[in-house]
């Protein structure tokens, strides 16, 4: 009689005790990895300067364009690249030597220069921004502020209110709120090297106050009063260009000349070639052709020119010849050698 009986056979896995392999472990520190240059990426981001933010991405935008050593490899060992025949796939192609130095243009690398400088601009901009948006303090006063980026640079503009004036009515004297404001914003703008320029602005009214004193002696005052204030906000007194009073001549509202938002005060974080034509006009040097000319209404002059200036080689005149042409209609005054008339 045949046995059909089916044989069964039992295998039983036996696994080593406590050991379960060692992968687990490099994926754990390429994790840590990571994480640490996350975390150093997001330290230095919060602590970097506008300055070097920019650097960076427009590093890694245009490496070879953006740097600085005159040389477009990272690592220069003083040869240039060159293909090799024997590891190419077409053995017949011929290397050209690459040169060792980028030559740039005058006006290709101003034009870099002022491209660097207007991302600057925009985002200290937009830090200042954030900085009225974050600032309990200054959100009260989010709509008397404004940031704008004209080919002279940033400019802010701080602004009356109906019922919340910046200053006491016909002085020079902050309010407190106004202060608070010019000292957050000093410690920002300060981080950027571009100098400023300070300008005071009035509405139509005509002042009423005595003497000689007027809107234009008022509006330089309070440009002068706000760059006290920056100043004592730890901004460096040498990064202030200009400080100057227009009085109503350049209304915000020209439609509603006493509108309370044409009374302000302008900060004008200026281009290198604005600071160049402000400087130039200062020391009697010609302003560079390109900037020549008042730009829009509210805008920094480039070329300001003096009317009352005395040519360089002219003396102003002695006091006795100057009052013989001033009274026109007058008896002459009497010279220091002649004998007065009785």
């Amino acid at each position: 009689m045949e046995n059909n009986q089916p044989i069964i056979i039992k295998r039983v896995k036996r696994i080593a005790g406590g050991h379960h392999g060692g992968s687990w472990k490099i994926a754990f520190a390429d994790f840590a990895t990571a994480m640490m240059a996350f975390f150093l990426v997001l330290w230095l981001l919060s602590n970097a300067t506008p300055e070097q933010k920019i650097a960076i991405a427009g590093y890694f935008k245009d490496p070879v364009g953006f740097t600085e050593s005159g040389t477009p490899y990272i690592i220069d060992l003083g040869g240039s690249p060159t293909l090799a025949p024997e590891n190419t796939l077409n053995p017949e192609e011929k290397s050209q030597p690459q040169p060792d130095k980028v030559t740039i243009g005058t006006e290709q690398a101003q034009g870099m220069a002022e491209q660097v400088e207007k991302e600057r601009l925009e985002l200290l901009m937009e830090e200042l921004q954030s900085k009225v948006d974050e600032n309990p303090q200054l959100q009260k006063f989010k709509d008397q502020i404004r940031f704008e980026i004209t080919p002279n640079g940033l400019r802010i503009q701080i602004m009356d209110a109906e019922n919340r004036p910046m200053f006491d009515s016909g002085s020079a004297r902050l309010k407190p709120y106004f202060e608070d404001i010019l000292l957050a914003m000093a410690d920002t703008i300060k981080a950027v090297p571009n100098k400023i320029s300070i300008s005071g602005h009035t509405d139509a009214k005509p002042y009423t106050g005595a003497g000689d004193f007027g809107n234009w002696e008022l509006s330089a005052n309070r440009a002068n009063a706000a760059r006290r204030a920056l100043l004592a906000g730890s901004y460096p007194e040498s990064q202030v260009a200009r400080v100057v009073g227009y009085a109503s001549s350049v209304l915000f509202d020209r439609d509603n000349p006493l509108n309370p938002v044409n009374r302000r005060i302008d900060i004008v974080v200026l281009t290198k070639r604005a600071q160049a034509a402000i400087e130039g006009a200062q020391s009697g040097a010609p302003a560079p052709e390109s900037t020549q000319g008042q730009g829009a209404p509210g805008e920094v002059p480039t070329t300001p020119v003096d009317p009352n200036a005395l040519p360089a080689d002219k003396e102003p005149l002695p006091a006795h010849e100057l009052r013989e042409r001033l009274n026109l209609f007058d008896d002459p005054a009497p010279k220091p050698d002649e004998p007065s008339k009785q």
